[in-house]
């Protein structure tokens, strides 16, 4: 089953029982840090649980390293 973002944090802020703001804080760094470790090129890719699979587009990661040249 697909969930969306909000739904994911409202999920885990009822059964850890913490506020939306903390555990939205806490998905948001695990993108960016996932962003910032897919693009030292340490793993072709990486799972988040409740997220899904994510991977880097060898073309795309290509295109984007020439346009931050």
């Amino acid at each position: 089953m697909k969930k969306d973002k909000k739904l994911i944090i409202y999920h885990l802020a009822n059964k850890y029982n913490l506020p939306l703001s903390k555990i939205e804080k806490i998905v948001n760094y695990q993108f960016k840090y996932v962003e910032k470790i897919m693009k030292e090129g340490k793993f072709e890719s990486i799972r988040l649980p409740y997220f899904g699979k994510f991977s880097v587009n060898a073309k795309r990661l290509k295109h984007i390293n020439k346009k931050n040249k």
